[in-house]
């Protein structure tokens, strides 16, 4: 125990120094290891709290959005794979890059800018809305900002001072309203693309905060509240490439110091309110390349643009600029899209405009420019758009334009041109638009427009063609006030080039013949409803041509209504139109354009057309105007037209129809010069008024005019005739039954007794020669008329005297029959079947009106004297 007791304390003295020893031996080699291991478990710490801030951006997004940009975002992938995110050689989130990834919802910025290394937040063109929150000002290591293109409608911008490191803000067309915060701009000096466009922030004037960020190369402040003038100091930001203050109310004139922008690639300040003449200074923005001022009221020539040689697109429509076209331009070798449009410019074009550039599009319209038009516009063989229509220009088309196979649009109407279309322009496979229309242009249109698949408007109206229709294929076909004649094709063809057709417009020419009914067949685009999509529907809209905006009323249309011209600026493809007045067309019209249920226009006046109007035209049911005045029309106007209740415009005047009006709807609002040349007709608004046996109540005269107007003998049909003559059989039998049992009445019995009847002339049996002799001594004395029926009291070739009876004293008729009854029958010989003939031919009448006499209601008419009697004539109401 003691050697124990000794070892241990032998042991206890010796070891705990050699322990000290190596301990402070081992210290200097265990704190590095201990410091590595605490920072990569804090660095796995901030990693894994940078993969929850992206999982919790997932799960917010994904309850909202329709989207793939998340299914690589698992937790079992690293970060840094995942869709749209950057990392730093650390491992730490830098970007986050979700533009175009169709992402809706609120952004939830307040974990977002937790990442602590983040310098790059992009989620522009997508869905997102709701508060941008004061959070966003947390990201303070952000150096690009793009939440542009998005719905952040009746949000403002949060204070972003903070961010000073940021170099691109992006925030443009994303509804933010109220007042943006210009002061938050002072602090980031670095900013080089500043781009708040298409918001509508409050107005105010040009913020000089922006004028103080001199590494600027992108300023973007189109259509954001901006008025006032623009400051000189513009010339300062002289790292800028583009510049665009369009769609503002700015005011004043574009400062000499812009000038000093001499990098200026893009210059746009269309739709402001600019005055002045262009500023000598813009000579020196030699690499301007696009430049659009139009829509303000600059004045003056352009003298100060001869000099950019570089320009690719020039827009300076609807201003009021004057002078000529600088000669220089036939130079401009990048020039593609060009636009004078409605301002006061004069003398001729450049004779080599277009001769060495890949021309796109050139719009001179509405100005007063005079000469010929340039032939080499479309010598590079790119032109799709040219529009040079209202002004003076004068001579031929040039030939050279119909081998530009790119044309869409050619407008050259309302000039003074002359001679005749090139041939081939009419053919050009993708041409959507010619308007040669308000000229001197004579010939004709040649055949081989029925190569032009992709025609739309074909408008010629106004000069001096001739020939022949053209079986053109197009939606809109305008011909009017030419010399075109013949007949409209050939009807023995189904006219199917025309089955696109919705506006038709051939007045003032010299057609004849007949009406194309085959035509009328084929025009399918009449008779699709296409008012059942849910916005209008234009026609030509699926054409991009609305890349420039001085071409938004280039698709309208002239038309004649009540005798007034009415311009529609866009064609909806509801609009349907027929337009043949003032021609030679003769006959009727045909019950065919019934089936054109969406027309809207119907203009046949001043031709030479018969026949009665077709009640097929109440199936029209969207017709606005009908005019039918000045032809030879006649028959009555069918009482279905008023159930035309978008009928505003009616014209029959100078025609011969009959009858009354017909009463309610809309024919109501019309007035006297509606019918004015039509002698017989009568009823409102006319002084002449129909008898009222003419007048029947438009139900009931609907009922008995169905579909077609033909006369009595036509309308009564097979059925009529055997119900009627079925019933009248049996009715016949009582009728005659009973005349022959009481003998009345008394002048059917009368005219049986001197053998009589609308089938067999009289007898010359001698017993009813002495009866009929005492008939007449006994009616002779009397002085008292008999009640009959005056369409009876006729006279009748055969018996050529009255039924009236003069009877002196009292009238002894009836004693007189009953006295001799036997002996009259029995000497005439007349049998019961004459009886029964004689009802049944009644009986018929009046059972077949009442059955079946929906087109015309029949009467008896006729005369029966002494012994023969006449009855059928129809009456018409």
């Amino acid at each position: 125990m003691i050697k124990v007791k000794a070892l241990g304390n032998l042991t206890s003295t010796k070891k705990p120094t050699r322990l000290r020893k190596v301990a402070s031996m081992s210290r200097p080699l265990l704190y590095p290891f201990y410091l590595l291991f605490c920072f990569f478990s804090l660095l796995s710490g901030i990693q894994s709290d940078d993969l929850q801030i992206l999982m919790k951006l997932k799960s917010t997004l994904l309850q909202t959005s329709n989207t793939t940009a998340f299914i690589s975002w698992e937790s079992s992938n690293s970060m840094c794979n995942f869709t749209g995110i950057n990392c730093n050689s650390g491992g730490f989130v830098t970007e986050i890059e979700l533009s175009y990834q169709n992402l809706t919802g609120i952004l939830p910025l307040d974990s977002i800018c937790q990442l602590q290394s983040l310098e790059k937040l992009s989620f522009g063109f997508n869905y997102l809305h709701g508060p941008t929150m004061d959070d966003l000002k947390n990201c303070v290591k952000l150096q690009y900002l793009d939440l542009g293109n998005n719905l952040f409608t009746g949000w403002s911008v949060p204070e972003i001072s903070s961010l000073s490191q940021l170099r691109y803000l992006h925030l443009n067309a994303s509804g933010f309203s109220g007042t943006f915060p210009w002061k938050s701009l002072q602090n980031m000096t670095g900013l080089v693309r500043l781009s708040l466009g298409d918001n509508p922030f409050k107005p105010s004037p040009f913020p000089n905060e922006v004028l103080l960020l001199t590494n600027l190369t992108w300023l973007y402040l189109s259509n954001c509240g901006i008025q006032g003038t623009i400051p000189a100091e513009i010339g300062n930001l002289k790292e800028l490439i583009n510049l665009e203050l369009a769609d503002n109310n700015m005011t004043g004139e574009i400062p000499v110091e812009i000038g000093n922008l001499v990098n200026l690639w893009q210059l746009e300040l269309y739709n402001n309110s600019l005055t002045g003449k262009l500023p000598i200074g813009l000579r020196n923005l030699t690499k301007l390349e696009m430049f659009d001022s139009s829509r303000n009221y600059l004045e003056g020539d352009l003298s100060e643009l001869r000099f950019l040689n570089n320009l690719v697109s020039l827009h300076l429509f609807e201003n009021e600029l004057s002078g000529q076209v600088p000669a220089e331009f036939g130079k401009f070798t990048k020039l593609e899209n060009f636009s004078l449009y409605g301002n006061n410019f004069i003398g001729p074009l450049p004779p080599n405009l277009g001769s060495w550039a890949k021309i796109n599009y050139i719009d001179i319209a509405a100005n007063f420019f005079t000469g010929p038009i340039p032939p080499d516009m479309c010598k590079q063989g790119t032109m799709k758009w040219l529009f040079m229509f209202e002004n003076y220009l004068t001579g031929e088309i040039p030939a050279s334009y119909a081998n530009c196979s790119t044309l869409r649009r050619f407008m050259v109407n309302n000039n003074s041109l002359s001679g005749e279309v090139p041939i081939g322009i009419w053919g050009l496979p993708n041409r959507n638009l010619i308007d040669i229309s308000l000229n001197d242009i004579e010939g004709p249109i040649t055949s081989d427009i029925k190569n032009a698949k992709s025609l739309t408007y074909l408008f010629a109206g106004n000069n001096r063609l001739s020939g022949e229709l053209p079986a053109a294929i197009c939606n809109v076909l305008v011909l009017k006030s030419n010399k075109f004649h013949g007949p409209i094709g050939n009807h023995n063809t189904s006219g199917v080039f025309f089955f696109k057709l919705r506006i038709l417009d051939l007045s003032h020419n010299e057609f004849t013949g007949l009406l194309p009914r085959n035509y009328f067949e084929n025009f399918n685009a009449m008779m699709i409803n296409d008012e059942c999509r849910l916005e209008p529907h234009y026609m030509g809209e699926s054409v991009q041509y609305y890349m420039f905006q001085s071409v938004q009323n280039q698709d309208s249309v002239v038309l004649t209504v009540k005798g007034l011209e009415i311009k529609l600026q866009r064609i909806l493809t509801t609009f349907t139109t027929i337009d043949l007045s003032s021609n030679k067309f003769q006959g009727v019209i045909p019950e065919v354009l019934g089936r054109l249920t969406i027309l809207r226009l119907l203009n046949l006046s001043h031709n030479s057309l018969t026949g009665h109007i077709p009640s097929s035209l109440a199936k029209l049911s969207a017709l606005e105007s009908l005019d039918l005045s000045s032809n030879s029309l006649t028959g009555e106007i069918p009482l279905q037209l008023i159930d035309l209740t978008f009928l505003a415009m009616l014209n029959l005047s100078q025609n011969q129809l009959i009858g009354p009006i017909p009463q309610g709807k809309q024919f109501a609002t019309f007035e006297n010069n509606s019918y004015d040349g039509n002698l017989g007709l009568c009823g409102f608004p006319l002084s002449i008024k129909c008898s009222t046996n003419k007048l029947m109540p438009p139900l009931l005269a609907s009922i008995f005019q169905e579909d077609n107007n033909y006369s009595f003998a036509r309308g009564f049909g097979w059925k009529a005739v055997l119900i009627g003559y079925g019933c009248g059989f049996l009715f016949g039998l009582v009728m005659g039954y009973v005349v022959f049992k009481i003998g009345k009445p008394q002048w059917l019995f009368m005219d049986m007794l001197l053998k009589s009847s609308i089938f067999n002339a009289p007898t010359g049996n001698s017993s009813v020669k002495s009866l009929f002799d005492s008939v007449s001594l006994y009616l002779v004395p009397s002085n008292k008329q008999m009640r009959m029926p005056m369409k009876i009291l006729q006279r009748n070739n055969q018996y050529p005297f009255r039924l009236a009876l003069n009877c002196v004293g009292r009238c002894g008729i009836r004693n007189f029959f009953n006295s001799r009854y036997r002996e009259v029958v029995g000497r005439a010989d007349l049998e019961f079947v004459e009886l029964i003939k004689r009802g049944i031919v009644l009986a018929a009448m009046i059972c077949g009106v009442l059955v079946f006499g929906c087109k015309r209601v029949f009467a008896m008419e006729g005369a029966v004297n002494a012994g023969y009697g006449v009855i059928g004539q129809s009456i018409r109401y």
